[in-house]
C-alpha cells in the first residue's frame, strides 16, 4: 500500500519538477485553494485507494493520447473506475483512432513522466497543442481528485475552480463527452 502523508493547504516546499512549480504558481496566482498529500509514487488507480480515502475524493484517471501521425494529442480525464475504450473515446469526439503517446511525447509536452499526467500540467501546453477531453461523469463532483503533475503529490480543488478558473488561465475549453 502506497504510504500517504499529512493534509496540508500548501504547496510543496522543494519542487521535484518545473510543470509542478508552475501548478503552484498559477493556483496560487489565481487564489484556488487545495488539500494535498504527499505520497509514495503512486502511479496506477489502485495506488490511489488510500490517497482517495485519506483526501476524502476519487481520484481522476489522466490519459494522455495521440493520433497515428502524432500530430493531434488528446488529454483525457475520466473516473479512475472507469475501463477507457478507444472506440468510444474517439467515437465521441469525431476523430479516428487514438493511441496511448509515448513517454518521451508526455515528458516534452506536459513536462511529467507516466504516472504524472494530469489537468493541472496544462499549464505547460504554452502552444495549445492537446486537446482537452473531460467525461462529463466527472463534473458531477464538488471536489476534483488529482495528481499535481507528479506521482508524488496529490491534491483536491473544487471542481467548479477548475473549470472556471484553472482552464480558462491555461488558455484550454475542455470537450466534455460521454463515453
Amino acid at each position: 500500500m502506497v504510504h500517504v502523508g499529512e493534509i496540508t493547504e500548501t504547496a510543496p516546499r522543494v519542487f521535484v519538477s518545473d510543470v509542478q512549480r508552475q501548478v503552484y504558481d498559477a493556483l496560487g496566482q489565481l487564489g484556488i485553494g487545495f488539500r494535498r498529500v504527499d505520497t509514495d509514487p503512486a502511479v496506477t488507480m489502485e495506488d490511489c485507494e488510500a490517497i482517495d480515502l485519506k483526501l476524502g475524493v476519487r481520484t481522476v484517471k489522466t490519459l494522455f493520447l495521440c493520433n497515428r501521425q502524432q500530430t493531434k494529442f488528446y488529454l483525457f480525464v475520466t473516473r479512475g473506475d472507469k475501463p477507457f475504450v478507444t472506440k468510444d473515446f474517439s467515437r465521441a469526439m469525431g476523430i479516428s483512432r487514438v493511441s496511448f503517446a509515448s513517454s518521451t511525447l508526455l515528458h516534452d509536452m506536459l513536462g511529467t513522466h507516466p504516472g504524472g499526467a494530469s489537468v493541472l500540467c496544462l499549464v505547460a501546453d504554452t502552444d495549445k497543442r492537446i486537446t482537452l477531453a473531460v467525461d462529463s461523469e466527472v463534473l458531477h463532483d464538488e471536489w476534483f481528485g488529482c495528481n499535481d503533475g507528479t506521482a508524488v503529490s496529490y491534491m483536491k480543488i473544487r471542481t467548479e475552480d477548475l473549470m472556471t478558473g484553472f482552464l480558462p488561465y491555461t488558455g484550454h475549453e475542455p470537450a466534455v463527452i460521454s463515453v
